[in-house]
C-alpha cells in the first residue's frame, strides 16, 4: 500500500488517505454566504477522492474577509449554506474541514478578476477599512489599517470560538485556525508588522499571545474527538521577520493547548520578500523541521504536483499529510490518477463504478 493512500486517525477522526484539498479562495460568495459554486467546487474534489476537503479561508467577521466576495461564518445564514456542502463532502467519503480566518490588514482587497489595477476596495466601492496590530499597510499602494485597541484584540478569541460553534453545527469534522500568509494572526507574530508596545507586542510571548489564546479557546470548545489544525507561515523570508526557530517555539505552545497538526506554509506578510516559489516542494523542509523538532503532525504544501513526489515526502517522514492547492484546481481527480500511478487501491463513487 502506498503511504499516500494509507488511512490515518487523528484523535478519533478517520481519514481515508493523506491527501488534503488545501484552502483556495474562490471569490464567489454573496455577503459571505457560499453559493452553488462552492458546492460544486468542493463537492467535485470530494468525488475525486481527497481524504480531507477544506473550505477556503472563511471569515469570522465581515471585516475579516479578504475580499467582499469571500466566504464567512459569522451568522446563521452562512452556517446553513455550509451545512449542505459539508454533508455532500461527507457523503462521498471525504472529511469536511473548515479554515477559520481573519484577513487583518490584507482585507478589503478586490477579487482578482475585478481588480483592474486596484489594491484595495474603498468604502464607497463596498469595502471597509482593514484593521491590524499596527497602522502599517501591507504595501505602499494598500490601505492603511486601523490599529486595534487592546479590548478589540481580547475579543478575537470570542469571534473564532463563535465561528467554531457554527462550524460544528454545520457539520464540519476538522477546524483549522488560519495564522499564515500575512493575515491577522501572522501580522501579530511578525515584528515587522507588529510594532505595539503593550501586552500584544514587543516580546515573543506578547506577539504570540492572541494566537495561543484563540487556539486554546477553539480547542476547549471543539469536541475532544475531533482535530484542530493551525496553518502557519514558518518564515517571512526576510531579515528581521518571523523565522523558522520562532515557529518551532510557537508550535510548542500550540501543541500544549491542544493543536493536533500544523499546516506548514510560508511568506505572505511582506510584499517584497524573495520567496523561491518556483521550486517544487520548496516548503517541505519547514514541515520536516517542525515535525521533528516540535514533535507534532504536519502537513506539507507548496508546488507538490506529482504522485511520486508526494509519496516520497510521506515515506521520508517529512510530513503526515499532503495539502494540494493549484494542482487540485487543475485536476479535481488527482487522487484517482495518483492511485493509478502508485498502484494503490482506490475507492470510486458507486455512480462511477462501471468506469
Amino acid at each position: 500500500m502506498a503511504k499516500l493512500f494509507e488511512a490515518l486517525t487523528i484523535r478519533r477522526t478517520q481519514l481515508p488517505n493523506r491527501i488534503v484539498v488545501s484552502p483556495m479562495c474562490q471569490y464567489s460568495a454573496i455577503n459571505g454566504v457560499p453559493t452553488e459554486w462552492h458546492l460544486v467546487h468542493l463537492g467535485s474534489r470530494a468525488v475525486g477522492g481527497a481524504g480531507i476537503v477544506m473550505t477556503e479561508a472563511t471569515a469570522v467577521e465581515a471585516i475579516g474577509r479578504i475580499s467582499p466576495e469571500c466566504t464567512g461564518i459569522w451568522n446563521d445564514e452562512q452556517a446553513r449554506a455550509w451545512k449542505r456542502i459539508a454533508a455532500f463532502v461527507r457523503e462521498q467519503g471525504s472529511v469536511p474541514a473548515i479554515q477559520l480566518a481573519h484577513a487583518g490588514r490584507k482585507a478589503s482587497t478586490p477579487s482578482p478578476w475585478l481588480a483592474k489595477g486596484r489594491k484595495f476596495v474603498t468604502i464607497d466601492q463596498g469595502g471597509w477599512q482593514p484593521v491590524g496590530p499596527s497602522p502599517l499597510p501591507f504595501a505602499e499602494d494598500h490601505a492603511v489599517p486601523r490599529q486595534l485597541s487592546a479590548d478589540e484584540i481580547r475579543r478575537i478569541p470570542e469571534l473564532f470560538e463563535a465561528a467554531a460553534r457554527r462550524s460544528l453545527e454545520a457539520g464540519f469534522e476538522i477546524v483549522e485556525v488560519h495564522a499564515a500568509h500575512g493575515y491577522l494572526f501572522h501580522e501579530f507574530l511578525s515584528p515587522r508588522s507588529n510594532q505595539r508596545t503593550d501586552e500584544f507586542g514587543g516580546s515573543f510571548d506578547n506577539r504570540t499571545r492572541i494566537l495561543v489564546e484563540t487556539v486554546k479557546r477553539v480547542r476547549a470548545f471543539w469536541p475532544q474527538d475531533k482535530p484542530v489544525f493551525v496553518r502557519l507561515s514558518a518564515s517571512d523570508w526576510i531579515e528581521g521577520g518571523w523565522t523558522l526557530p520562532d515557529t518551532v517555539k510557537l508550535v510548542g505552545l500550540l501543541k500544549a493547548v491542544g493543536a493536533d497538526l500544523i499546516d506548514t506554509s510560508s511568506g505572505g506578510n511582506e510584499a517584497v520578500a524573495p520567496i523561491p516559489g518556483n521550486t517544487p516542494g520548496y516548503q517541505v523542509p519547514f514541515s520536516d523541521t517542525i515535525r521533528r523538532e516540535a514533535g507534532i503532525a504536519t502537513g506539507a504544501v507548496g508546488m507538490v504536483t506529482d504522485a511520486h513526489q508526494a509519496e516520497a515526502i510521506l515515506t521520508q517522514g517529512q510530513a503526515d499529510l499532503i495539502f494540494l492547492a493549484r494542482e487540485m484546481l487543475r485536476d479535481p481527480y488527482w487522487p484517482r490518477r495518483a492511485a493509478k500511478e502508485l498502484g494503490a487501491e482506490f475507492r470510486l463513487p458507486k455512480q462511477y463504478g462501471r468506469s
